[in-house]
């Protein structure tokens, strides 16, 4: 049985984070659940020294409250430098940090800014290692919502491989435990390419609303063409890991 690690966990109360926290403690490690409901500030610095005390290793699932290039790029790059400066200082180890699948294909936008928060995260004393994801489950009904006018709700056409929040955070917490310290990336996605028009689709009928879903590409979007070339797909070498869509939806709908 492998010995019990300290394991911080920053946007631990988040999407993925809080996922990370209880795959951890299932596997009986300690896990310490950053965010400012837990009095952790990955922004300010505020009990992030206290926090860090005695961890071997940070996941770093922390986001921003905006999806806008400008505001997200900030949020990741300063909690990633504090990171790694409170991490130094701490003796953490290493740090894993969650990505995008092909956001290095992106020139603008929220898939800019993770490029960014990559790169600061890997540029500091602390090793780094990236674990990129597809577009998670729960991003379908927020497009929906997002998109939604009147009877209608506008979603991008994209190809992508739909995978479950908890199967990537089952991938982030292997990846914090294996004891390997050296940099690296990981990719990790659902079991099969699906459409997010015909996913969003089986979301609204699955609700039983009668909206209806028009799929979109926005032309004035210099990166619009990347939804739609296979770049958002997980390599050859990817972890892959269910539940499909259909059957998340069918048990979380």
């Amino acid at each position: 049985m492998q010995a019990s690690k300290k394991i911080a966990v920053a946007g631990g109360t988040g999407r993925v984070g809080r996922y990370v926290v209880e795959v951890l403690r299932e596997a009986g490690h300690q896990a310490v659940p950053m965010s400012r409901a837990t009095g952790v500030d990955v922004i300010t610095g505020a009990g992030l020294a206290e926090a860090l005390e005695g961890v071997d290793v940070v996941v770093d699932a922390a986001t921003g409250p905006s999806p806008d290039q400008a505001a997200a790029t900030e949020f990741f790059t300063t909690a990633a430098h504090n990171l790694q400066a409170f991490g130094a200082r701490a003796g953490v180890r290493q740090i894993v940090v969650v990505s995008i699948i092909g956001c290095d294909q992106f020139t603008t936008g929220y898939g800019a800014a993770k490029v960014a928060h990559e790169k600061a995260s890997c540029a500091g004393p602390v090793a780094a290692r990236i674990v990129r994801a597809a577009q998670f489950h729960e991003f379908v009904g927020q497009l929906v919502d997002w998109g939604r006018h009147g009877d209608v709700a506008y979603v991008p056409k994209m190809r992508t491989q739909l995978v479950a929040a908890r199967t990537v955070a089952e991938q982030l917490a292997r990846v914090a435990l294996d004891g390997r310290s050296s940099n690296g990336m990981v990719e990790v996605a659902g079991p099969r390419e699906e459409s997010l028009v015909e996913m969003a689709k089986l979301l609204v009928a699955r609700r039983g609303e009668t909206i209806r879903i028009e799929g979109v590409v926005d032309e004035h979007d210099p990166d619009h063409a990347v939804n739609l070339s296979g770049a958002l797909l997980p390599g050859p070498h990817a972890v892959l890991g269910g539940p499909t869509f259909e059957d998340w939806l069918a048990k979380n709908g």
